[in-house]
């Protein structure tokens, strides 16, 4: 592993233990192994780098949660879509730096054309995956119409759970009462 690839290892476990504030540059150089300075060589900031590997964090997590979330063999997700909203509040409780970063993001994105381009994007791509996840069908098979839909009401109901288990996190749903509310306003909305 390279210098480059050492220090986006070492970022994403500085992201995940200290969180995106509390995290220098002296704690990604150390956890890489590397020199302060090759932040600066290969990244140019601190916040650069800090930026490419919370994206990928979020990605690689993306990706496993779609790994997790298949059909059972009669065709239903349900219990999978059950497991899912377990999973995102057990990564919550066991990660919460990690998800304080992805609201630091946002709030740097408005200061920062650049990584609000980024962070756009990289919202699309959420709204893409998860309704594919939910869809069972590959990215590129995606409907605009499901991505405009599915995938963004299951985004903003992440990110509300996953805002509500930071602020406050013993009065945060539990999966079952998530489960609950979803049956309710599925009722409403008939």
């Amino acid at each position: 592993m390279g210098n480059r690839e050492a220090l986006l290892t070492g970022a994403k476990a500085c992201l995940r233990e200290k969180g995106y504030d509390r995290t220098t540059v002296r704690d990604i150089a150390t956890a890489a192994g590397v020199s302060m300075a090759a932040i600066g060589y290969h990244y140019g900031s601190r916040e650069a780098l800090l930026n490419q590997a919370l994206f990928e964090v979020l990605d690689e997590w993306g990706d496993a949660m779609g790994r997790a979330l298949v059909p059972d063999a009669d065709g239903s997700s349900k219990r999978h879509f059950e497991q899912m909203w377990e999973s995102l509040i057990a990564d919550f409780t066991a990660h919460p730096d990690l998800w304080l970063a992805s609201v630091e993001l946002f709030m740097q994105a408005q200061r920062q054309p650049e990584l609000r381009t980024a962070l756009a994007e990289g919202t699309a791509q959420g709204r893409r995956g998860m309704a594919a996840i939910l869809e069972s069908v590959p990215e590129d098979e995606v409907a605009e119409a499901s991505v405009r839909t599915l995938g963004s009401v299951q985004l903003a109901l992440m990110s509300g759970l996953m805002i509500q288990w930071l602020s406050d996190p013993a009065a945060a749903p539990t999966a079952a009462e998530v489960l609950q509310g979803l049956r309710a306003l599925a009722d409403l909305a008939r």
